[in-house]
């Protein structure tokens, strides 16, 4: 079957949004829709132009007999600033206050939509970092884990407070919490990562980074490597902060309980270079 080019360009567009990060080399397109090189040269050249007008990523193209094309995932930063907006407006609802200063954001961690956007932005943030894996902790980070992997196509580990007979041997490590600074436990399956990998890790919430410091100690366990921290909500603390470098979208300043006020900004997502 002869394909036109109309239909090449709407099938092509779609593998590459679902192969992101993945060197495809030219001769797989020319085979799948019966064409010449040129003609799917072609096609790419107009595809790379769309993406990059529409602020949907960037079509990399790499050279040589073992090359190809790579999509990478790309957010403008009016969009992440939109992104930033919805959230905070989202969150800054009083009927969302915990005790403790905590906020309940289990339905955003839920909106398959949201959290869409959330994982292109951090991708978009570390698309040029070699990450292996996406590590987060049970249970809330773990819808934002997936959204990244989903958009650097790397899997993901989620780490547990306990051991469970399914994940056979583990590895576990006490560590402080921040907030409480009481000792708690972390465990992850021996078989979740190899040795050398690059880790990306992620958490919905972070007050002093008692856990995100727990994940990375976790990580010198398995000799891998600390990739990069991203943070949905980070909180104002009088403590100094355990993890420094991250990057953040909002940033709770203030909750006054009695007031059932709460006190939003723009996290550090552009001042720390999380930008185009």
């Amino acid at each position: 079957m002869k394909w036109k080019r109309s239909e090449r360009l709407v099938d092509m567009t779609h593998y590459l949004l679902d192969h992101p990060q993945q060197l495809i080399p030219l001769t797989l397109f020319a085979d799948m829709y019966q064409s010449a090189k040129s003609s799917i040269s072609e096609d790419l050249t107009i595809i790379k132009e769309t993406f990059e007008e529409k602020g949907i990523g960037l079509l990399m193209t790499v050279p040589g007999a073992a090359g190809g094309v790579k999509y990478m995932p790309k957010m403008r930063d009016e969009a992440v600033r939109e992104l930033i907006h919805d959230l905070m407006e989202e969150l800054g609802h009083s009927d969302r206050l915990l005790p403790g200063g905590y906020l309940y954001m289990t339905d955003l961690l839920g909106n398959p939509e949201m959290m869409n956007r959330v994982g292109k932005v951090f991708a978009s943030a570390f698309a040029k970092e070699p990450i292996d894996v996406i590590m987060t902790v049970a249970t809330k980070g773990i819808s934002i884990a997936h959204a990244i992997a989903r958009h650097l196509n790397v899997p993901v580990v989620v780490v547990r407070r306990d051991s469970k007979v399914t994940e056979g041997s583990t590895v576990s490590i006490n560590y402080v919490s921040g907030s409480s600074r009481r000792i708690q436990t972390m465990v992850l399956s021996k078989r979740s990562m190899k040795s050398g990998q690059r880790v990306l890790i992620t958490d919905d919430f972070m007050k002093v980074g008692g856990t995100m410091n727990g994940m990375k100690n976790l990580l010198e366990e398995f000799n891998c490597q600390l990739a990069g921290v991203a943070v949905l909500v980070e909180t104002e603390h009088a403590d100094e902060q355990l993890i420094e470098n991250y990057l953040s979208l909002v940033k709770l300043h203030e909750v006054n309980e009695k007031e059932r006020t709460i006190a939003l900004t723009e996290g550090n997502y552009f001042s720390k270079g999380g930008k185009e």
